[in-house]
């Protein structure tokens, strides 16, 4: 009965105002409709997340446009054919392992021993390959499992036992440097083949244009479908979708791009496969992460780990899981290290390679305190980087100014996250 009066009385005061009760109906989330909006929308849009403090990848962006502006107004070949492929190249190694670190910084911890453990893989792949005679793709596919196997042993200290990521991988930094230098043995370098299966990882090219101009285009062309798809599956449902101009517009700034790099791989010596073997990780990894439940387990992880533990996900396993991903990323950066320098010796790991990783992440937009990023960002980060490190060294800048410059950029984007997550603290979105 009393639900009864309880009905009659709502409707009552919806008779009494008409215009609440208007309100109550046609109030929509603004961002849902940005997609029927089209440009208009997404101006909006972007307002709206300024004001709110989500700044995503715009100062990222913003920071390339000007290092690319600086380092070319000093010197005209920052902007060569031969300089940007060289880039391209180098921010590979460290570009992979921030992939993996991205995975733990969504959880809001981190990773330490990351370094370390990329030197253990090259190690390994040299001592069995070089020194005991191992098929060298059987010696890859042990070093890559070993690398998941550490990570794993790390995750499983943290999730299962409890003690603190921080201290757990510091133990793991100082205890897989000193494993790698038992197994390096005393004369600490073990040269490996140039033309062997970790040589050509950053050496070999796709010398044919065909191969850059392909990529370009299958790279457009899949864009474009699986935005359309998407599309079409949300006007299905009955969802704001993207029109078909925000659709092509999309895509024709994605073809200048993706075709203005293939014109200017291929002024040099062609494609990389070092770069194609780092996108095809970007874009698997993203998928994984935007994609599938385990992704959307991560997120919440990084959000509330009660309430992911309430919502019945297995935080440990998670957690596990993460660290080993972490572990495995660290050995591909590793091989790719080895490949670089054609050795395994005493230095791989050691140095700023640990920072440009974790700076790599965090200056390409992924949050220290957890829960916001993508696989991408290693894409940006590292590109500043690495920019930062070839343009410092084509003006003959000593390395103790290039690591102030590096950190003084970390220290920036941090700053910046702080303040982005106080913002959006204050607009209620956090």
């Amino acid at each position: 009965m009393s639900i009864d009066k309880t009905s009659a009385s709502t409707d009552e005061h919806a008779v009494a105002n008409p215009e609440a009760a208007a309100d109550a109906v046609t109030v929509v989330d603004p961002r849902l409709l940005v997609r029927e909006q089209g440009l208009a929308g997404y101006i909006g849009e972007f307002k709206r997340k300024m004001k709110g403090g989500d700044l995503g990848s715009v100062p990222v962006v913003i920071g390339l446009i000007v290092i690319c502006i600086i380092f070319q107004s000093l010197n005209s070949a920052f902007l060569s054919a031969e300089n940007l492929n060289n880039i391209a190249v180098a921010m590979v190694a460290t570009g992979m392992m921030s992939v993996g670190i991205i995975f733990v910084l969504l959880l809001g911890e981190i990773d330490l021993s990351v370094g370390s453990v990329s030197g253990v893989a090259g190690a390994i792949t040299a001592v069995l390959s070089v020194t005991h005679g191992v098929n060298e793709w059987l010696a890859v596919l042990i070093a890559l499992v070993s690398g998941a196997a550490i990570g794993a042993l790390h995750g499983f200290f943290f999730a299962r036992i409890g003690a603190p990521a921080f201290a757990v991988t510091l133990a793991g930094l100082l205890f897989w440097l000193g494993f790698m230098l038992q197994i390096l043995g005393e004369n600490g370098t073990i040269n490996i083949d140039g033309d062997g299966v970790v040589g050509k990882l950053t050496t070999y090219y796709f010398s044919d244009v065909a191969a850059a101009y392909g990529l370009a285009l299958v790279a457009v062309v899949l864009f474009f479908v699986t935005s359309f798809l998407d599309s079409r599956r949300r006007e299905a449902a009955g969802i704001p979708s993207r029109p078909l101009g925000d659709l092509i517009l999309r895509t024709a700034l994605l073809a200048i791009v993706a075709f203005a790099a293939a014109i200017m791989f291929n002024q040099y010596k062609g494609l990389p496969l070092a770069l194609l073997l780092f996108i095809v990780v970007l874009v698997v990894s993203d998928f994984v992460l935007r994609r599938t439940g385990y992704g959307r387990k991560i997120f919440a992880l990084g959000g509330s780990v009660e309430a992911s533990r309430r919502a019945g996900i297995n935080v440990t396993a998670v957690r596990v899981s993460v660290f080993a991903l972490a572990g495995f990323f660290a050995a591909v950066g590793g091989l790719f290290w080895a490949s670089k320098i054609a050795a395994a010796n005493q230095s791989a790991g050691a140095g700023d390679l640990l920072m440009n990783v974790i700076a790599a992440a965090v200056i390409g937009g992924t949050s220290l305190f957890g829960g916001r990023g993508r696989t991408w960002n290693a894409l940006l980060g590292v590109m500043v980087i690495t920019s930062i490190q070839y343009g410092l060294a084509l003006e003959g800048i000593a390395t103790p100014v290039q690591y102030m410059i590096t950190g003084g950029v970390l220290l920036a984007t941090v700053v910046i996250d702080s303040i982005t997550r106080k913002t959006q603290k204050t607009a209620g979105r956090a």
